[in-house]
Formats: structure tokens, sequence, C-alpha cells
């Protein structure tokens, strides 16, 4: 008979955003003239910049013609668009980045899953508690912890909590680990990091032998220019770090799929008979064999990003999103809750008052205000007693939902 992978069933409360979504479906039935705002997923919904169209149109008739037509693309993705990448993204940034050292692929989120497949099961792992939900549900479902305990942690992780107390700064670990998860801008926080902070991790990265898995998602959302859009501004991260990238929120690709992942050519990590090996190679077999390519016509869209047109297009858009975090901060605090991130990142980290759980919270909201957000509890055991609230909506739905929030929920 076959059997299963058990790890899966290490996973019994779900994944977040379904849990969500059956909650405000509930909710929807039983209210059916409810007008409700989600606020809560970070889906982009404005429309893909028009440099981005006009080629992906150009490209959808390359494929009708003969001379031009695409099959099978490179694993890696095409040349043209990794070499724009290097250039704009990273070297522009004084960043030692080539352009045979990025992968194409279609999303973060798989990639920040997938990597672990080039390692070992023995890894000690670190990850900042509130976190992105992929970076945990991934390790249980490859078998590296054991099984959850009353608060939400899997044994076998390393949790590094963060909270307004800490300025939501994890601290370096006491203790040796090898894989460490880190995300700035933030995702669910918002908050940032200072080059000093991630030298610091750096620093012991390489002093223990350890992998920093960045993920690199929302850069696009700085705006102080002091602050490092990659890791790779850190001297000596090369050797120890793997940057994810992707176009979905800057670009609005969430539904057009196109991301990038940074292997250093120099990095390197033990085989079980103490040899050094590079990663990059094993992420290139790996790519090679279990992935097919991004689609032609979605690179084509992807590399109008760099175009002058793209560039401004992408910056409007960005800008859209920052303005719409800019609201919801300031009609939240009007309606007296305490709110964090918003500035440098399209999410804001919400503190929940009177005591309040993060369900309970998100009960409320969707009740009283017909509103959606995200319950910070979903994202680790540190995030109960906060809530992510999403920027990414059209405008007109933003100003309707502060206003109900600061006309009918009291504090």
């Amino acid at each position: 008979m076959a059997t299963i992978n058990d790890n899966y069933l290490k996973l019994k409360a779900g994944y977040l955003f379904p849990e969500i979504a059956r909650r405000v479906n509930t909710f929807a039935e039983a209210n059916p003239d409810a007008d409700i705002i989600k606020l809560g997923i970070g889906d982009v919904t404005e429309p893909l910049p028009e440099a981005c169209r006009t080629a992906m149109i150009q490209a959808v008739e390359d494929m009708g013609n003969r001379d031009t037509f695409r099959g099978y693309g490179p694993e890696q993705g095409y040349p043209w668009l990794r070499e724009k990448i290097a250039a704009q993204d990273f070297q522009a940034r004084g960043c030692q980045v080539d352009a045979s050292e990025i992968f194409i692929s279609d999303g973060s989120k798989c990639d920040t899953g997938n990597i672990l497949d080039i390692f070992g099961k023995n890894n000690k792992i670190a990850v900042t508690d509130p976190v992105y939900p992929v970076y945990v549900d991934t390790n249980v479902m490859a078998g590296h912890t054991g099984e959850v305990n009353e608060k939400g942690e899997f044994e076998g992780l390393v949790y590094l909590p963060i909270s307004a107390e800490n300025n939501f700064t994890a601290q370096i670990p006491s203790q040796k680990v090898d894989l460490i998860y880190l995300c700035f801008p933030n995702n669910p926080t918002g908050a940032t990091t200072s080059k000093e902070n991630l030298k610091a991790w750096v620093d012991y990265a390489k002093a223990n032998g350890s992998i920093i898995f960045f993920d690199a998602a929302y850069e696009s959302f700085i705006t102080d220019e002091s602050l490092p859009h990659s890791i790779y501004e850190i001297e000596g991260a090369r050797d120890c770090a793997i940057e994810f990238r992707s176009f979905s929120k800057n670009a609005g690709f969430t539904g057009t799929r196109c991301a990038l992942t940074v292997v250093p050519k120099t990095l390197t990590a033990k085989a079980s008979d103490g040899s050094d090996v590079e990663l990059w190679k094993l992420w290139n077999r790996r790519q090679s064999t279990k992935f097919n390519g991004v689609s032609y016509i979605v690179q084509r869209g992807a590399e109008a990003v760099y175009s002058e047109a793209g560039k401004a297009q992408v910056k409007a858009l960005v800008s859209f999103y920052l303005e719409n975090a800019k609201i919801i901060r300031q009609k939240l605090t009007e309606a007296g809750l305490s709110v964090y991130g918003g500035v440098h990142a399209p999410y804001i980290w919400v503190k929940t008052p009177n005591g309040l759980s993060s369900w309970d919270f998100f009960d409320k909201l969707l009740q009283t205000c017909y509103v959606v957000g995200t319950p910070g509890s979903g994202f680790g055991a540190a995030g109960e007693g906060y809530f992510r609230i999403s920027a990414f909506n059209s405008r007109e739905n933003v100003e309707e939902a502060m206003k109900r929030i600061t006309q009918k929920f009291k504090v």
C-alpha cells in the first residue's frame, strides 16, 4: 500500500490564508449585504505596468512566427534578463553579483521552499518569530522539525522573537545554527534593518559556517538610501548568503509569476564526508531537473521593468502602495491603535488593543467594520497580540476601510 509523507500531518492548523478565507466566507454567507474589504493577503490590485504589457504582447507575437518562436528556454533564465538584473539591481549598488549567479523562477515563495532540496536534514534552522509561514511550513514538510507545541512552535527550530520591545530586531543566536531565514523589509512586521545589523549577521554566519536565506522581496519599498536593499551590499555576504527577490510586489507580477534567486559561485557547504561543495552547482542541478523555466513571454515582461518607461511605471506603482500604507498608519493611529511598519514596506503591524487575541481582533474588525486583515499569531507565537494590515488595494478601498475603522471601531 502506498504511504504518505507523515510530516504533512504536523501541519494540523492548516495554512494561515485558507483559514482566513474560511472565516470570511462564513461571515459573508451569514451577512450577504456586507461590503467586505480585504486588506489581509498581500496580493496586488493595480494593473501591470504598460511597458511590461507591451513587451508581453510583442512576445506573444514572437511566438506566432517561426523565426522568433521560442520553445524550451534555459532553466536558469534567458541571459538578456539576467544581465539586466545583475547590472541594475546589484552592480549599480556595488554588489558583486554576476548574471551567471542569477536564477529566474516563478516565485520567491517557491524558491525559499525549494532551496531546502539541496541542504541536508540535520541542519539547525533559525527563523524570526513572527515569520512568513512558508519558511516554517516547508521545513516541516521536509522533515526538519519535530511536533508542534501548544504555542504553535515546532520542535527543532530556533525561534528568534521580534517585537516592539526589541524594535523588531532579532538577537544574534547564542547557539550555533546552520540555516538562517532573514526577511527585510520584513513580512509581516514591515520592519527594516541597517547595514550594521546585517554585517553582524554576516559575521556570525561566516564564523559558524552558516548560510543566510535573505528574502528581499520588498526591497523596492525602501525609500531611505542608507538602508540596504541587498545582503550583498555587506562585505563577506557572498560567502554565506543566498538572496531571493520577486517581481510580484514591485511590478504587480503576483498572477504573472516571475522571481529570481542569487546563488554566488563562491558559496559552499559541507558534504557528509567533510568536503566543501559549491551550492551553485547543486541549485543548478536541482533547477535543471525539477524546473522547466519561466515562459519567454513572462521574461520579456520582466525585462521591460528595466526599461526607462518600465522603471518610471514601477516606481509609480510602489509609490501608490506606499501612500496607501501612509494613510493606513495615520488613520489607525487616529483610532488609538499602536502602529508599526508601513514606512519602507507595504505592511502595517498593529498591536491589538485591550488584550484582545489576534484572532479575536480579526473577528471584531470583520464583524464591526467589514474589514479583513491577518492575525499576527498566524505568523508565529510571538505574533500573538499583533495584526497585519496590507496596503495592497485600491485607494478607494483603503480610504473606505480606514473610515469605517475610525468611525466604528472603539479601542
